[in-house]
């Protein structure tokens, strides 16, 4: 198999430096719903303005560059350890370039380990063999303020009055919204996975934030709950990094798993408006990013 470092380095740069066209394409239109002078429009100027400059200078967009997280889906017979090896490499130089932040901190001794690794888990890796001779790595970089927003309900929810139906996944979403307040850095993507267990929950609720901003759910009662969540977050006033405004959702994706009768979880990642993603696919030699 082809060693593919310098292709998943420029990877890691896109998704850290380049801020995706349809990511910044909600920002502006979101610009455009706030008043005139306000915070919240301020707030979003600003965060329009890094976007631009981040992408002429290939900086990060934001100081906290975030957990690389990939999705590696390769044909039969590639090795997971080579690929592995490779990503851990363009990892490392990317840090070396500064596209990446030291962020890799033992959790005991709280020491750095300066290049982005750490253990089996950092940067996080997931694997699945496909059909086809084509090599496809999604990369997700997920901010340590957004992930502290996360959340996870086990349902029925007595004291938000949330039962084992869409009605109750729609209060807890919307609880976790308010609770996360500004600290998330909105305007915020949400992504959220009904059933599983609580593993799988987070995981695939990850998952659910690759989609593109314009993507729409297959299932139409979901479709529904998702414009649903948007609009009425954007009506609880947090606004812009906290500073109040219409813009506290940029987005909702929903995606479901199967469960067991006993548990009924409902899991929310909380994305920022640095909703950095990137995929690069491979293909007789030929690279795209995308």
């Amino acid at each position: 198999m082809q060693d593919l470092t310098q292709e998943i380095l420029e990877l890691i740069r896109l998704a850290a430096t380049d801020l995706p066209p349809d990511v910044e394409l909600a920002l502006r239109n979101a610009l455009e719903q706030e008043q005139p002078g306000s915070a919240a429009r301020g707030a979003l100027e600003t965060i329009l303005k890094n976007v631009e400059i981040s992408r002429q200078n290939s900086t990060p967009i934001c100081q906290d560059t975030g957990t690389p997280i990939f999705y590696v889906r390769h044909p039969e017979g590639w090795s997971t350890r080579k690929l592995r090896q490779q990503i851990e490499a363009a990892t490392v130089e990317a840090t070396q370039r500064a596209f990446l932040r030291p962020n890799s901190v033992d959790s005991l001794s709280g020491v750095n380990s300066g290049d982005n690794l750490g253990g089996d888990h950092f940067p996080s890796m997931h694997f699945e063999e496909v059909e086809g001779d084509a090599l496809t790595i999604d990369l997700m970089l997920k901010g340590g303020g957004c992930e502290n927003v996360g959340a996870q309900y086990s349902l029925p929810n007595s004291a938000l009055g949330a039962g084992r139906d869409l009605a109750g996944v729609r209060k807890v979403v919307l609880d976790a919204v308010h609770q996360a307040q500004g600290q998330g850095c909105a305007p915020g993507i949400l992504g959220v996975a009904i059933g599983g267990d609580r593993g799988s929950g987070y995981l695939a609720s990850k998952e659910a934030l690759f989609q593109k901003m314009a993507d729409a759910n297959p299932n139409p009662e979901l479709a529904a709950l998702e414009e649903r969540l948007t609009d009425e977050a954007n009506q609880l006033g947090i606004g812009p990094m906290g500073f109040g405004g219409k813009t506290t959702v940029l987005g909702t994706k929903i995606t479901t798993l199967n469960r067991l009768p006993a548990s009924y979880y409902v899991t929310i990642s909380y994305m920022c408006w640095a909703y950095r993603r990137r995929r690069m696919t491979w293909h007789n030699g030929a690279v795209d990013y995308r």
